[in-house]
């Protein structure tokens, strides 16, 4: 068993365990111990991993893992909170910082202490309003891969009671995200990698939103691509203009800015807060 170092870390509630491979440079992590790290009640608990490590050109090279140990999509509030880290362990010297993500260059800016904003790139497969069935009825969603895919719902397109065609949803709190969401992010249409599930509610030009997340396989309290996704579907189905503001699960506010220049995204970000939790140390 070797002690290694971490840092506990939160992106608006989306938490995460991060290791800097300067600090551990034997590191190697296996998809058991990933699990067993983000595991709430035997780990220290977390909805990701987050590795760091120095690379030329870059400010920091950051991976980053699902708590189920899988990769390959973008974790927007991860990438926050390794801005975060970066500012904190003197690798951020200038206003922008350039980064890599999974082999993919971002960019950021440390606004204040506490309020970190991500740069993503342009989205894709963008589709509106079409059907799909679960819960024993079709429910009209909307679909956006922001760098992790995304399935977009309204609230009051989702009946309680298949049956009564007025039992929609009057309240986020209301919805069974756990339930609901599963079944969704395991259709058939999304296989398959499935789909991260998104419910919102708009309210006097805000987003409500709850997300369950592919990966951590349950809801979590907020997810950074989900926002920009339901921001974006927003701005199209509802005329909401940037910046977006959206309420997520945690309480804490994330803002989506874009430009839209001959019908493309531009300057597409996600602004929230993002802060070390505490330091540690972990046997593995």
């Amino acid at each position: 068993m070797k002690e290694i170092s971490f840092t506990k870390l939160s992106g608006a509630g989306n938490d995460f365990v991060l290791f800097d491979r300067k600090l551990n440079p034997d590191l190697v992590l296996s998809e058991e111990k990933i699990k067993k790290i983000c595991d709430r009640r035997f780990g220290v608990g977390a909805d990701g991993v987050l590795v760091i490590s120095d690379i030329k050109g870059y400010a920091f090279d950051m991976k980053y893992f699902n708590a189920d140990g899988s990769t390959g999509s973008l974790c927007a509030n991860g990438a926050r909170c390794a801005l975060k880290y970066g500012s904190v362990s003197g690798r951020v010297q200038k206003e922008i910082v350039n980064f890599r993500a999974n082999e993919i260059e971002y960019s950021g800016v440390i606004i204040d202490e506490n309020k970190i904003k991500f740069f993503l790139n342009p989205p894709k497969n963008l589709k509106y309003n079409f059907k799909v069935k679960a819960a024993g009825q079709l429910i009209t969603a909307s679909f956006a891969d922001t760098g992790s895919p995304h399935l977009v719902i309204k609230l009051n397109d989702v009946l309680k009671n298949p049956a009564v065609i007025s039992s929609f949803f009057r309240n986020i709190n209301d919805v069974p995200v756990f339930e609901l969401g599963r079944e969704l992010r395991y259709l058939r249409d999304f296989a398959p990698g499935g789909t991260n599930v998104n419910f919102i509610q708009i309210e006097d030009g805000e987003i409500k939103i709850r997300t369950y997340e592919r990966g951590v396989e349950n809801e979590t309290l907020a997810c950074g691509t989900g926002s920009v996704a339901s921001a974006l579907i927003s701005y199209v189905n509802d005329d909401l203009k940037p910046p977006i503001k959206l309420r997520v699960k945690s309480g804490d506010i994330l803002e989506v800015d874009f430009k839209i220049e001959n019908q493309n995204v531009k300057e597409l970000s996600l602004t929230g807060p993002a802060e070390i939790i505490f330091n540690g140390e972990l046997s593995i």
